[in-house]
């Protein structure tokens, strides 16, 4: 028997729920079902009345502040639910009404339409190593944000510390000899220095328990694989795997690197062709980490003794296989980088477009490594190009020595 399906937009707040009903065709009614509390008793008790053998309920919510609860909560309960992102809820312009009651319904209506774009729910287990890694770099935010009100507070007094290297273990003996002038500033620099010890031994405790947490993820062969590149650790590692989680909805390198808005801004029209600054519209947690880990490439491509000993951890079944991605990742780059300043470009601009190359060897190596929902294994389709005329490094294992190919 085919049922009827029954198209729910919720509004979802920290309190309260909004619902409307949208019936399935085109010409079905899309009506208001009233609010109810946003708990799980008041979710089941609407499930029991809007569910019929005839009927197929299927339920949109906008991402925000409210997570992905509600979603797994949905499942659980064999209830189809997406998760909207509202960035790309088409919206009219002239549409300057906005009421929870609206937006249900709109969220209905759209969702029927099929014009509403899901966002990945991540696993509860990726969720939770996630949240340690976002509230890592919340402390990193916490220290600079004290070590700048601290600098701006002397700098306020007249007191300029004099060498090249600020936050070093002669600054922090600096600062902490400083003899001010009135009691009450003594006292705003220590309450300043506690913040920032504070913030740093949060960093320190965070990242052991990022570690010792990292042996019972399930993604810690992606961890290691990806540590097989250059200028990125433990830290940087978990972030990536952790944000980007599961690489295969990405079907071409150009998605990822759109999803982290390091792709050009375009504004185009007839014959004509204008590009902007990158758009910015994505993860910015983990675009910041592409930033920072593209920097390493400006070096000449090396295999060091760090690097090596983070190779040699990776599990053997595609440890060459990830060896020769890194090494041509460092070639393209360096190669990248090293044009782009030629042809006179500034350097954030040639950091931005080799963070947008190095997200491309992110994509290969975590498909090649990260196995798809169904537990089979995906080869990636699309590869970046090599650097013509680059080397192979000699790779020493147990007394033996060979050389990369390239495929």
């Amino acid at each position: 028997m085919n049922q009827e399906v029954l198209y729910l937009g919720l509004d979802v707040h920290a309190e309260n729920i909004a619902v409307a009903i949208a019936e399935a065709g085109r010409d079905g009614e899309v009506r208001n079902y009233g609010e109810i509390p946003n708990t799980f008793h008041s979710v089941e008790k609407l499930l029991r009345k809007l569910r019929h053998p005839d009927k197929e309920l299927r339920v949109c919510y906008e991402a925000g502040p409210c997570g992905f609860v509600l979603a797994r909560f949905l499942k659980k309960k064999g209830i189809a639910c997406d998760v909207i992102a509202p960035s790309l809820t088409p919206k009219g312009s002239g549409d300057k009404i906005k009421t929870d009651r609206r937006d249900a319904r709109m969220l209905a209506r759209l969702h029927r339409a099929g014009e509403l774009t899901p966002v990945h729910v991540p696993d509860e287990r990726d969720e939770a190593i996630r949240d340690l890694c976002r509230a890592r770099t919340d402390a990193v935010h916490d220290r600079r944000s004290g070590r700048n009100q601290l600098k701006a507070f002397l700098l306020r007094n007249g007191y300029r510390y004099g060498e090249k290297t600020s936050w070093s273990a002669a600054h922090m003996r600096y600062l902490r000899e400083l003899i001010l002038p009135h009691p009450a500033m003594k006292i705003v620099l220590e309450e300043y220095l506690q913040c920032i010890d504070a913030a740093a031994e949060r960093i320190d405790r965070l990242e052991v328990h990022m570690k010792a947490l990292l042996d019972e993820w399930h993604l810690k062969p992606v961890v290691l694989a990806l540590m097989g590149f250059r200028g990125y650790q433990t830290v940087a590692a978990m972030i990536t795997v952790s944000e980007i989680g599961d690489i295969h909805r990405f079907a071409h390198p150009r998605q990822l690197m759109a999803y982290l808005g390091l792709v050009p801004s375009e504004s185009s029209s007839g014959g004509s062709r204008a590009q902007g600054t990158i758009t910015k519209c994505g993860n910015g947690h983990l675009r910041w980490i592409f930033n920072e880990c593209a920097q390493h490439y400006r070096l000449p491509p090396k295999i060091s003794q760090e690097l090596t000993t983070r190779q040699e951890a990776i599990p053997k079944a595609y440890r060459r296989q990830v060896i020769e991605i890194s090494w041509r990742c460092q070639n393209r780059l360096h190669e990248r980088g090293r044009k782009l300043a030629a042809r006179g470009k500034t350097r954030q601009k040639a950091q931005i477009a080799m963070a947008r190359e190095l997200s491309a060897f992110v994509w290969e190596v975590m498909r090649a490594v990260m196995p798809k929902a169904d537990g089979t294994q995906a080869s990636s389709t699309a590869r970046p190009p090599k650097v013509k005329g680059s080397t192979q490094p000699a790779v020493k294992k147990k007394g033996r020595e060979y050389t990369l190919k390239s495929k």
